[in-house]
């Protein structure tokens, strides 16, 4: 199991086609939970730690799940610091349950769409990840796996503030529901920062590829709810689902207007990312993403026949920094790691040539 997340660079679950998948590249729903019997993590000993461990872990190895599909059980404290770097880049788990990993587990599904993790801020955080614009159904496939640890265990709540959590904006429903959203021309039309403000005003937050802190490379933002008190599920799962398709609709209406009016400016800047990734000689992390976009936009538009859409999902995650050292098996400084960035776009993208595209 160790060997199979650490190698493939985009999860099973990545590869299968999502409605508005050109624009929305995954739908996530996160439920956060806590043993009432017990501390939460952040103030358990080492020994209530285990025995949390001991009692979640239980709940998958007794067939529980089986209806759902084949779970994998690994213990983080086996793992080096670089195949826990690999696990957050593939958003399989958060870079708090990588960084203090005592006590630490991510119950994987085979296709590594559910990812269950014990003892991170809380003692059981349950994300479901589907394709493309899914998030009403990622949030049933949540709900469903949530109700199976309920039934097994005695949750931490109250009649008045719901689910108790350790950080207090996620006391209530515990959800977060999030969208990953590929918006290039919103940045190229100069109506990102309209669009984005009025998202928040509406009680969403925009944050970058790995979430809260991070910068929102390559014109990819996610987008997810605030409010975890005072809403339903259903509640929080509609304002999200409908400000979403709103974007998608702005994204869509965007994109058709640069074909129409910028369309030989578009192709040519296509063309001259697709031009540098496949003959550079060193590449930084910031530069990839922003080129990656550009040619995964040609592609999306039939501009760029050269490559297709997953190739770019694929590079998102290959050319990470510790993705980067796992496939090439060495520690490796900043000058290194873009060294070999390059290098495996070059390959990729040469390969995805001599296969046909897309």
């Amino acid at each position: 199991m160790k060997r199979r997340f650490s190698q493939q660079a985009v999860s099973d679950w990545m590869k299968e086609a999502g409605p508005d998948s050109e624009i929305v590249i995954s739908s996530r729903i996160r439920v956060a939970r806590n043993l009432r019997q017990l501390p939460f993590p952040m103030l358990a000993t080492n020994h209530q730690l285990t025995e949390v461990m001991e009692l979640l872990t239980e709940v998958s190895n007794s067939g529980k799940l089986a209806p759902i599909g084949k779970f994998d059980t690994i213990v983080l404290s086996e793992l080096n610091e670089l195949e826990r770097r690999v696990l957050v880049e593939k958003h399989l788990i958060s870079p708090n349950l990588a960084n203090d990993s005592r006590g630490g587990a991510v119950i994987l599904s085979e296709n590594e769409s559910i990812s269950i993790m014990i003892n991170e801020e809380d003692h059981l955080r349950i994300q479901c990840l589907y394709p493309g614009f899914q998030i009403k159904e990622a949030w049933t496939l949540a709900n469903r796996i949530d109700d199976i640890f309920e039934a097994e265990t005695n949750y931490a709540f109250d009649e008045q503030r719901g689910y108790l959590t350790s950080c207090p904006t996620n006391v209530g429903t515990g959800i977060r529901a999030s969208v990953m959203m590929h918006l290039p021309a919103l940045v190229l039309t100069q109506q990102i920062n309209r669009i984005l403000s009025a998202v928040t005003q509406v009680g969403l937050a925009v944050r970058g590829l790995y979430g809260e802190g991070s910068e929102a490379l390559g014109n990819l933002f996610q987008i997810s709810n605030q409010v975890t008190l005072g809403q339903s599920e259903e509640e929080i799962i509609d304002n999200l689902y409908g400000v979403a398709k709103q974007i998608i609709e702005h994204e869509k209406a965007a994109r058709v207007r640069l074909l129409t009016d910028s369309r030989l400016r578009i192709e040519d800047r296509v063309r001259r990312s697709y031009g540098i990734l496949s003959y550079a000689a060193t590449m930084d992390s910031k530069e990839s993403a922003q080129r990656l976009s550009d040619i995964r936009l040609g592609a999306d538009l039939g501009l760029l026949e050269e490559v297709s859409p997953q190739v770019t999902n694929e590079l998102i995650v290959m050319t990470q920094p510790g993705f980067l050292q796992q496939a090439f098996n060495e520690k490796m400084s900043a000058e290194q790691r873009d060294y070999r960035r390059a290098e495996l776009i070059r390959k990729q993208l040469r390969s995805q040539t001599e296969h046909g595209g897309a």
